[in-house]
């Protein structure tokens, strides 16, 4: 019963997927019933799709006892294997839940969100059937990595999430840098997917399958696991926008907001940080693996904190801040705990979707993502006020909501690996996570704090507009995903739950210990949080109208550019590559095309040059025979003449 649960959860969304890009194009006319009638059947299929996969998964989370796994070959390439089956945990099922969860509020919000109004453009039902169409495949992928229990259907799920990014990024291809945006997206991600995609042949060429449990059990040598991880890594490094491959992710909100909320919270983002976890055995095998994660996610952790406190666009902030909690979860990895990092997945999972829908209700109530036009929204807009407020405490860590829990557990860990040497890693990792995170945590509440503060408070920017809450589509979605947000952290105390995301078969002591800690290490995280909100508050009470980001002095451009990362990328990488390119384009035409050309011009002169000579000779040879046959009479005349 639990493989079938698990075979039918990413057949549900695939199916729906696959069947709304079979509807046919409505028509593109203003008032034309066509269109409404393809929107209503893409609609239906959408939600369709979300909710039987929620069904499904919550069903599985409910039957799911302890890992199980079914497989079935489906190809054999001369002894390796590629097989058909799911592999299934407690933990894949609360993944999952999460997945669907947000992709049925998403297809429900994005039936109110993405509706022709009185100024909006006439395409929009057109385009409304693949655009569902295109979420349910995007979840019907996440899922797929979920429960794959084969490589290569992890590698299927995992590229064609990359797929379907590109398509809702550029969704509307008329809006200014949609289209860039996402081939940035696909571009970026494809690079780590080469390295992923290499470290997954690595792993089955050495085991001799591509199975995950044959590839654990595998005894790999040490030399082939720490390559294999490491390229693993650049995957993991693109899809859950690490640096130095986490430049697209900012870029990406040029897509509409509840794609953001899909990509940003539970689904393609988080694959990294899931993979890493599904496969951590071989990580804690080979550890340097595990010192370059936490580098990186150290790194990461802050670069996205701090590029967050400069944005004034109200998604770049939200998205930067992505890229930080993502850090949190990479860091969590390295120091020994998937079981942290996962559960900080789960939470950021609802606070973040909530956050963006909510964003997206701002947006749509005053027609702009600047936070410098908004400005005295609480009172127009209570609902997504007080929504936006709990997702806010919860993004920084303010007790008792979901994400206090989960990132103290991360702190938590990372402080036993810094002063106790508990993490796979050595200790110098465990600081540098441990720091960074103390860091982030004052970071965090600064700029979640100055989101509130430039959007809900002071006067309205924007006179002429009339702000409301949402209507009901766009209104229960948000609400609803209110709920975990405040309270899923509460979950952390309850045994069943910390049992289901623990890895009983990662052999690291004192890293699965539970999930919730109360004692000393709370202390320092509510410190952190206290001095961050508290200096974005004196900051702002000093003049309520400034932007409390003014007191970043000459270092807010900096920040606000991300320190210049896409200026660096693009000088040592974009540019050399369009050089290349141009250099191999000139050397096609030149060299490839004029040797092609230059035999065919040959050729044609040559038998021009025959033809001349042919046409030239002809007369001759006319006279020559004439004249031969003259001489030959003239011979036979004599002759008889002479007879």
């Amino acid at each position: 019963m639990t493989g079938l649960l698990g075979a039918l959860l990413p057949a549900v969304p695939l199916v729906a997927g696959l069947l709304g890009l079979l509807l046919p194009p409505a028509p593109r006319r203003d008032g034309a019933t066509g269109g409404d009638r393809a929107r209503t059947a893409a609609v239906t299929l959408g939600v369709a799709g979300a909710a039987g996969a929620l069904a499904l998964a919550v069903a599985l989370l409910l039957t799911v006892d302890g890992p199980t796994e079914t497989s079935a070959t489906w190809v054999d390439f001369g002894g390796l294997a590629v097989t058909l089956g799911v592999r299934l945990d407690g933990a894949a099922a609360l993944v999952a839940v999460a997945v669907t969860a947000v992709a049925l509020a998403v297809q429900v919000y994005s039936i109110g969100y993405l509706r022709r109004g009185p100024h909006d453009d006439v395409d929009v039902d057109h385009r409304y059937p693949p655009y569902a169409a295109q979420i349910s495949l995007f979840t019907g992928a996440m899922l797929l990595v979920v429960v794959a229990g084969d490589l290569i259907m992890l590698l299927v799920g995992w590229e064609v999430m990359g797929l379907c990014s590109y398509l809702l990024i550029a969704h509307d291809r008329r809006l200014a840098g949609a289209p860039a945006a996402a081939m940035k997206a696909f571009l970026v991600t494809r690079v780590g997917d080469v390295g992923f995609l290499l470290g997954i042949a690595l792993l089955g060429v050495s085991t001799g399958s591509f199975r995950i449990a044959d590839v654990l059990a595998h005894d790999h040598s040490g030399a082939t696991l720490t390559a294999a991880g490491l390229l693993l890594l650049a995957g993991v490094a693109g899809k859950s926008a690490q640096f130095p491959l986490h430049t697209w992710l900012p870029d990406a909100m040029a897509g509409p907001t509840p794609i953001s909320a899909l990509i940003h919270a539970a689904t393609m983002v988080a694959a990294g940080v899931y993979a890493v976890a599904r496969l951590y055995p071989l990580f804690t095998a080979a550890p340097v693996t595990l010192t370059v994660l936490g580098v990186l996610g150290a790194i990461t952790l802050l670069l996205g904190a701090l590029a967050a406190t400069a944005q004034d666009d109200i998604k770049r902030v939200l998205a930067w801040s992505t890229v930080s909690q993502l850090g949190y979860m990479t860091g969590a990895l390295a120091v020994g705990s998937p079981s942290a990092a996962l559960f900080h997945l789960l939470t950021h999972a609802a606070f973040k979707a909530l956050l963006f829908l909510a964003a997206g209700a701002v947006i749509h109530a005053v027609g702009t993502t600047l936070m410098s036009e908004m400005g005295g929204l609480r009172r127009s807009m209570p609902v997504t006020f007080w929504c936006t407020v709990v997702g806010l405490g919860a993004l920084a860590g303010v007790p008792p909501l979901a994400g206090f829990w989960s990132k103290d557990g991360v702190l938590t860990v990372a402080e036993s690996a810094a002063l106790e040497g508990t993490g796979p890693a050595p200790s110098w990792v465990g600081w540098i996570v441990w720091i960074a995170g103390l860091v982030g945590v004052a970071i965090t509440a600064w700029y979640a704090g100055r989101l509130l503060l430039r959007a809900f408070f002071g006067t309205p920017r924007l006179p002429l507009v009339q702000p409301h809450d949402p209507p009901a589509v766009l209104r229960w979605p948000v609400l609803l995903l209110a709920v975990p947000a405040a309270l899923l952290g509460l979950a952390g105390f309850v045994g069943a739950f910390a049992d289901r995301l623990r890895f009983p078969t990662v052999p690291v002591a004192g890293s699965e210990d539970g999930l919730v800690h109360l004692g000393p290490g709370v202390l320092l995280p509510l410190a952190f949080l206290l001095l961050g909100a508290a200096l974005v508050t004196l900051g702002w009470r000093r003049d309520k109208a400034a932007d409390p980001a003014g007191a970043l002095g000459p270092l807010r451009p900096v920040f606000a550019r991300a320190f210049r990362l896409d200026d660096v990328q693009r000088t040592l990488v974009v540019r050399p590559v369009r050089a290349l390119a141009r250099a191999a384009r000139t050397s096609d035409e030149v060299v490839v095309d004029g040797a092609v050309e230059g035999s065919g011009r040959a050729a044609s002169g040559l038998g021009a040059g025959l033809a001349v000579l042919h046409r030239a000779a002809l007369p001759r040879a006319a006279a020559g025979v004439l004249a031969g046959a003259l001489l030959i009479g003239l011979a036979a005349a004599l002759i008889g003449g002479i007879q």
